[in-house]
């Protein structure tokens, strides 16, 4: 049982109100009572971040004058972005440490992205160089809609060692002493495995926090169904799971059986619903409108919506909600249905590539010590299978690079040609996602765990199409 001392002050993030303005905020409180306050003085507005939208920026260093038990310290506070101050040449950390400052603490809501802890940390040590005096970071943990947060706080000391370090994606009480030299530092882990835990925390609460249990997703057999069962799995527990198996005419056997075999392995609810007799109704009704056109997106579409028509229907049946289960490489393309497979409450990977989508599958059976997605789920060609023999008209090794250097890196189209790729596949990729900016505008929220995710972070217009011209570099 942990007993509370009610005289160790604490600090909290809040909202403040000062006449028609609002700050971003944290009061240090002590035995029921706010002792002090302090607003924040950098306000984000890039990225996800909008702050300057909604609150003022704070005038005064945060300079706290801690009595504790007969000890008098001069603590510098600070909120999140106050740590970035090279970006805004304030140097808030400096004038700290010379309005007094004994030690730094920063509370963060910052989020997660591939290898964030790095960023952080690395920034942190250069500010001690510099000050030489301790710093305290500390990090909020959970998800918020997009935003996942990994806590992953930490400590380091006037002479930039990092002395202690708490858990990632779960809450965690760590103490640092500063006289001791003995490094309080949790096991890390490797990025595959960080990036499955964002994931699946991110699902997590975004079921807890939208009141929300069970989740209903399409099993196609393939291997982005199955990475997002696998999440979910692990995020709601398999009672709570329940994979959809829509079979249509083109539906492989291989497709059929690699689906029922990753239910059994994850021990998730199944049900298998053919849609051939109502393709066969939709395309009898539409067969007098149709006629004399060829075949085409249109009739495989179709399909697609069918099975997002069914996934809803079920969802609204039983109070589930609907994961998407397309991957960035293929949003970035449009290479997806609207009001089919892009249907969905949450769209689980929509920020991994298709590239990381093998990776973190491959991960899975590796890191669970048993095959847990089908091996024919990762080794056969991906298809959509909305026609005879169809299958995926990209080679996602070469694709799946070249939409990261585009989205995630903002290279420009001359220096991804530098890099070697083929010109005429470059532009083609650069139109297709501004192409279909229309399609990810009307996609359920994704989960963000790179740089740079398509949704609040990344604001496209639909309508100001610019294309690379057909024998130029340029726009």
């Amino acid at each position: 049982e942990i007993v509370l001392d009610t005289t160790i002050p604490m600090i909290i993030g809040y909202i403040s109100k000062v006449g028609d303005k609002l700050y971003n905020s944290l009061a240090v409180c002590c035995e029921g009572e706010k002792i002090y306050q302090y607003d924040k003085i950098l306000l984000p507005n890039y990225d996800v971040f909008d702050e300057k939208r909604y609150f003022s920026n704070g005038k005064d260093l945060g300079i706290w004058n801690m009595d504790y038990k007969g000890k008098k310290i001069n603590i510098g506070l600070q909120i999140c972005e106050d740590l970035w101050d090279e970006r805004y040449k304030k140097n808030i950390s400096e004038k700290q440490k010379m309005s007094g400052a004994e030690l730094i603490i920063n509370i963060s809501a910052s989020p997660y992205h591939r290898l964030r802890f790095h960023d952080r940390l690395k920034q942190v040590k250069k500010t001690v160089r510099n000050i030489n005096i301790p710093f305290f970071y500390c990090n909020m943990v959970g998800a918020q809609d997009e935003l996942i947060f990994d806590g992953q706080s930490f400590a380091v000391s006037d002479k930039g060692d990092l002395i202690g370090v708490a858990k990632d994606f779960e809450e965690d009480i760590l103490d640092v002493d500063l006289n001791n030299n003995n490094v309080i530092i949790n096991k890390k882990r490797d990025e595959l495995d960080e990036l499955y835990n964002a994931l699946v925390l991110g699902v997590k609460d975004y079921f807890i926090k939208t009141g929300h249990k069970e989740a209903v997703l399409g099993l196609s057999g393939g291997i982005d169904s199955a990475l997002v069962a696998c999440i979910a799995t692990d995020a709601l527990g398999p009672g709570n799971i329940h994979g959809i198996s829509m079979p249509s005419i083109y539906s492989s056997e291989s497709s059929k059986v690699d689906a029922k075999e990753l239910a059994d392995n994850l021990k998730i609810n199944y049900l298998s619903l053919s849609i051939e007799k109502i393709v066969s109704g939709f395309m009898e009704s539409l067969t007098e409108v149709f006629k004399n056109t060829k075949k085409n997106v249109a009739e495989e579409n179709i399909q697609a919506r069918i099975r997002g028509s069914i996934l809803m229907a079920l969802a609204n049946k039983f109070n589930w909600l609907v994961l998407s289960t397309g991957n960035k490489t293929e949003l970035a393309l449009g290479y997806c249905t609207l009001y089919g497979d892009m249907n969905g409450g949450l769209s689980v990977i929509s920020d991994l590539s298709k590239t990381k989508v093998y990776e973190l599958s491959n991960w899975i059976n590796n890191h669970k010590g048993c095959i847990t997605i089908p091996k024919n789920s990762i080794k056969k060609p991906p298809s959509a299978e909305l026609a005879p023999e169809q299958v995926d008209p990209f080679d996602y090794s070469i694709v799946s690079p070249i939409v990261d250097a585009i989205v995630e890196d903002g290279k420009t189209i001359k220096h991804i040609l530098e890099e070697g790729y083929d010109s005429r596949l470059v532009k083609s990729i650069y139109n297709r996602i501004r192409n279909n900016e229309y399609k990810r505008r009307q996609a359920a929220p994704g989960l963000r765990v790179s740089k740079k995710a398509f949704g609040i972070g990344r604001r496209m217009p639909i309508v100001n199409q610019y294309y690379i011209k057909k024998d130029s570099f340029e726009l």
